[in-house]
C-alpha cells in the first residue's frame, strides 16, 4: 500500500472519529450536564477498547487487510479518543475550583 493512500485513510477515519466524539460529548452534555466530561471519558474508554479489538482481529485473522487497521485504529479511533480534550476539560475543572471532580 502506498504512503498517500495510508494518509488518506487515516485522515478520513480521523475526521469521522472526531465528529462522533463531538456528537457523543454534545449528547452527554445535554443529558447529564457538563459538570463532568462524561462524553470524553466514554469516548476514550470505548475508543481504547475498539483499538484493542481491531488489533486483536488483525492478528487473529491475517487476511484482515492492513488498510482497515489504518482506517479504524489510527484514523477513526485516533480521532474518537483524545488526550487533548481530556487535558483541556481537566484544566477547566481545576480553574473553576472543582477539585473534587478532578
Amino acid at each position: 500500500m502506498n504512503f498517500s493512500k495510508s494518509l488518506l485513510l487515516i485522515a478520513f477515519g480521523g475526521a469521522i472519529g472526531s465528529i462522533f466524539r463531538y456528537l457523543l460529548q454534545y449528547w452527554f452534555g445535554n443529558v447529564l450536564g457538563y459538570s463532568l466530561p462524561w462524553g470524553t471519558l466514554t469516548a476514550n474508554l470505548l475508543g481504547s477498547f475498539l483499538i484493542g479489538v481491531v488489533y486483536a482481529i488483525s492478528d487473529r485473522f491475517p487476511l484482515f487487510d492492513p488498510q482497515w487497521k489504518f482506517l479504524l485504529a489510527s484514523g477513526f479511533c485516533g480521532g474518537f479518543t483524545t488526550f487533548s480534550t481530556f487535558s483541556y476539560e481537566t484544566f477547566q475543572m481545576l480553574k473553576s475550583g472543582h477539585y473534587i471532580l478532578f
